[in-house]
């Protein structure tokens, strides 16, 4: 599959995310910078990576080798603890755009809440501040759970995009709904389930059979019928192909149903009350 995928939403402040990207942990930058070139020719326009991941860089020169105007993708990036504040926010930025060779980003995210910090309301108020200055198109925050959102709401922050864990084994209903009563897009990551086995599953099997598809790309096709966005990890072109040929088909919204019944709750995910950078 070659050109530009067109499938995309239209976010709370009017930026146009695609709802299939390509995510970059935990490749280096050589890594990175092959597989974007490549990602770019198979008709990705999504790109996400994060301070910690180290190869923002790597994202740049894959987009250089890729010939592809700026204005053509979609670059989001994510920064860590120690810019919590205003002025550490505008720091982060200025520090990521230099590092992606670019001057602007298109979806700038919180990497975590860090709630024992207890800065996460001043650095989502400090995003929001970029965004009035036209510096990125889209505020974004990232494995945050309802009761983190609830204050940022307290102070008038939407953020266009809450990016957390989730896949069939880990639902997220309660966060979810939060997302669809605020208009805030789900972005998944690890959506084809970071060793919770759900490719294995009968289900999905059959389902990939009956279709003649990939579990994976069941798996993808599933976040996409619910409106959710997915940055899944792919670096050969047999992959990159596979995650993204997914919108030719569709599932029934009993199978969609199904799938959704594999939940196994959240216990054994990241806990961004604990854990985070």
């Amino acid at each position: 599959m070659t050109g530009a995928v067109s499938h995309s939403v239209a976010l709370r402040n009017g930026a146009e995310l695609p709802l299939l990207g390509l995510g970059t942990w935990p490749m280096d930058d050589e890594q990175t910078a092959n597989a974007v070139a490549l990602a770019v020719d198979t008709g990705y326009r999504l790109f996400d990576t994060a301070e910690n991941y180290e190869n923002e860089a790597g994202v740049a020169e894959g987009l250089r080798r890729s010939g592809i105007a700026r204005s053509d993708v979609f670059i989001t990036t994510k920064f860590n603890k120690q810019w919590h504040s205003k002025a550490g926010v505008r720091a982060a930025f200025t520090n990521a755009i230099a590092r992606l060779g670019v001057d602007y980003v298109d979806l700038f995210i919180m990497h975590w809440p860090n709630p024992a910090q207890g800065r996460y309301v001043e650095a989502a108020e400090g995003v929001e501040s970029l965004l009035r200055e036209g510096l990125i198109k889209a505020v974004g925050v990232s494995n945050f759970k309802p009761h983190h959102l609830e204050r940022l709401f307290d102070v008038g922050v939407v953020p266009d995009v809450n990016q957390i864990q989730l896949d069939p084994r880990h639902t997220r209903d309660a966060t979810v709904a939060v997302h669809r009563e605020y208009g805030i897009l789900t972005q998944s990551w690890s959506p084809i389930g970071r060793n919770s086995g759900v490719r294995e599953d009968p289900l999905i099997v059959q389902l990939a059979q009956k279709y003649d598809r990939s579990p994976s790309q069941i798996v993808l096709r599933w976040h996409i019928q619910q409106g959710y966005s997915a940055i899944p990890k792919a670096s050969s072109r047999e992959h990159l192909g596979q995650n993204i040929d997914i919108f030719d088909f569709r599932l029934t919204d009993d199978e969609v149903n199904r799938i959704s019944a594999l939940d196994t709750g959240e216990s054994d995910i990241y806990d961004s009350d604990v854990t985070g950078h």
